[in-house]
């Protein structure tokens, strides 16, 4: 079996455990959420943030993309593009129509931003401030594109596992929240 082989049944494996964790959470948490970002993280003035639509059981951020919107951040959401291309982000403001997308996403039909400071789903995290995802590889592609953008998970405490399985192309995110608390990396 080859290391990228290896390293690909390893995350198939720690999705499925980290979806069932994830699944016994409540997803309104995420006013709590919104309130560890805002206290100990905010975006800094002028930033624009790229949100996402929350699917499923993901933590609900609304509280939080609402909450920038009022104090005057420029709010984006990503729309899905063909696989192997990086996420494309619309600007977004509440009550803005929303249209779906590939995957079970929402998006807006916004103009497109480029954010500064990213909010980034996941699906497991680590105490080093590595990240696993859904599997297709949008968000590394997507923070690749952006490397001075500020990377803030955003998961249930529930998610942390001892070790995520990374590579090279696996961007660390540089904070992370919870409805627990907010926790930053230093070697992201």
């Amino acid at each position: 079996m080859t290391d990228a082989t290896a390293l690909a049944a390893a995350k198939a494996a720690l999705r499925k455990q980290a979806m069932a964790a994830r699944n016994a959470c409540d997803p309104a948490l995420g006013a709590q959420l919104a309130r560890h970002v805002l206290e100990d993280c905010p975006p800094p003035a002028g930033a624009v943030v790229a949100g996402y639509w929350p699917m499923g059981d993901e933590i609900d951020i609304r509280p939080l993309l609402y909450a920038l919107a009022a104090r005057g951040f420029v709010v984006c959401l990503p729309e899905t593009p063909p696989r192997g291309q990086p996420l494309v982000f619309k600007k977004w403001q509440p009550g803005a129509a929303l249209f779906a997308g590939r995957f079970g996403t929402s998006h807006p039909a916004g103009e497109v931003a480029r954010p500064d400071f990213v909010l980034v789903p996941l699906l497991a995290f680590d105490a080093k401030g590595n990240r696993l995802g859904y599997g297709g590889g949008y968000y590394d592609r997507t923070l690749a594109a952006l490397p001075n953008a500020f990377r803030l998970g955003c998961a249930f405490a529930a998610q942390e596992v001892e070790a995520v399985p990374a590579d090279a192309n696996d961007l660390k995110i540089h904070a992370l929240a919870t409805e627990v608390s907010l926790r930053r990396f230093q070697d992201a």
